[in-house]
């Protein structure tokens, strides 16, 4: 009922999106930005290349494989960058934010208990950026906060499985996950670190699945290596344009958290620059410069990454209380519900390693090392969603605890200001 009503409510916004007066600015751009450029190639038959509207620049590892081919496959249908491809994304992404619902159900439950999982899936359904972000961004936004979820969901659940079958499983799902945004890779091995330290607690031979679990995850890294390798002549796993987005939030032109401006899908110098190289030494190249700028203005670099902290977190870079006192309604309500969110999050963290639950580990590394590269590179809340569905348990874990807390105490009150009962008369 609930995933329906999440489903409902975000085809609604979306109906009346589509009935209000557009942007001619926004309608007449191609949607997906690199992302829909590279599907449009795709739908073309020019194969997985081309992320710049501005010129063709041939062959590329910008991205993983599978979300690109899924938007191109809705090219191939109902047309490239057609209106009515943009509502059948659109209504997809609706469907997979809302399908979110179920493992943020089945988690909270089988951690938290009943009461927090209705309470985080209702959330979910109202919590502003599950409603916005598949309306407006045609990227694998709702996609990997899903399969990521699942993925969590998986990781409790294997603590009790013994088949090598089933960890081959979760390998799998992991490889479905990264070859859709590589971001969350950087919490498969404390994941799968965890569960081996758990297996030899309970003194089951953890070797041979998690060995199942690598083998098979690697097997699945296998054909868009072989193919970036067979393009480009050089090993690259995954995607190509890490020192692009580090150079983008760290060169002398960087406001608040990034240079937008300095992007190659906007910047014709730069995208000149991108064919002229090629795209591996084009990236190799931004690396370099950024690491260069980096070690040359160490108290720039450390403001930067304080900034892209609080933006991560508070989406804002400025003082909390510049943004109370000064900010308008939007901006005070956008901080305020970031900033109980984040609290909660990480207190419900720390509720649950104190109330010493297993699963506290998986819990605390998500917010702890995910967001550890946008701290580096630059920041937005369109990143952190992801990991969002485990923030909001945790948040709403902490808020039924303090809830909990506030009402014992209250009983506790009224049960010492009672009057004594009266001794029966002799």
């Amino acid at each position: 009922m609930i995933t329906s009503f999440a489903f409902a409510l975000r085809m609604l916004l979306l109906c009346m999106g589509a009935r209000s007066e557009p942007n001619p600015v926004i309608t007449n751009l191609p949607f997906g930005f690199e992302l829909g450029q590279v599907a449009k190639a795709i739908a073309s038959g020019r194969g997985f290349s081309s992320p710049l509207a501005i010129l063709a620049t041939g062959p590329t590892i910008w991205f993983t494989p599978i979300y690109p081919y899924f938007v191109a496959g809705i090219f191939k249908v109902w047309g490239i960058f057609t209106p009515m491809s943009h509502i059948i994304i659109q209504t997809l992404n609706c469907a997979f934010a809302s399908l979110t619902v179920i493992p943020i159900q089945g988690i909270a439950k089988r951690t938290f208990g009943e009461g927090v999982a209705t309470g985080a899936a209702w959330t979910w359904v109202f919590l502003p950026s599950a409603v916005s972000f598949p309306i407006q961004w045609v990227w694998d936004t709702a996609l990997i906060a899903l399969v990521f979820s699942l993925i969590f969901w998986a990781t409790l659940a294997m603590r009790e499985k013994r088949v090598a079958l089933a960890w081959a499983g979760y390998g799998a799902l992991w490889a479905v996950g990264v070859l859709i945004n590589p971001s969350i890779l950087s919490l498969f091995p404390f994941f799968l670190g965890w569960l081996a330290w758990e297996a030899r607690r309970a003194a089951f031979p953890w070797i041979k699945p998690a060995a199942a679990t690598l083998l098979v995850f690697a097997l699945c890294m296998v054909p868009w290596t072989v193919r970036n390798y067979h393009v480009f002549g050089k090993l690259t796993v995954l995607r190509s344009n890490f020192g692009l987005e580090l150079w983008l939030g760290n060169n002398s032109k960087v406001v608040d958290t990034m240079a937008p401006g300095q992007h190659p899908a906007g910047n014709r110098e730069e995208a000149e620059k991108y064919k002229r190289m090629g795209e591996i030494a084009y990236m190799a190249d931004k690396e370099q410069e950024a690491f260069a700028y980096m070690r040359s203005h160490p108290r720039v670099t450390l403001n930067l990454i304080f900034f892209r902290f609080m933006d991560t977190w508070l989406a804002s870079t400025e003082s909390p209380l510049d943004v109370l006192s000064t900010g308008n309604l939007l901006s005070r309500s956008i901080f305020l519900s970031n900033f109980s969110l984040s609290m909660l999050c990480f207190l419900g963290a720390l509720y649950a390693y104190r109330s010493g639950r297993p699963e506290a580990f998986p819990f605390a590394i998500v917010p702890t090392i995910f967001p550890l590269i946008f701290y580096l590179t630059h920041s937005t809340l369109r990143y952190r969603f992801p990991i969002d569905p485990i923030i909001l348990i945790l948040a709403i874990s902490a808020a039924a605890h303090l809830i909990s807390v506030a009402r014992s105490r209250v009983a506790n009150v009224k049960k010492a200001a009672a009057p004594a009962p009266s001794l029966p008369a002799i």
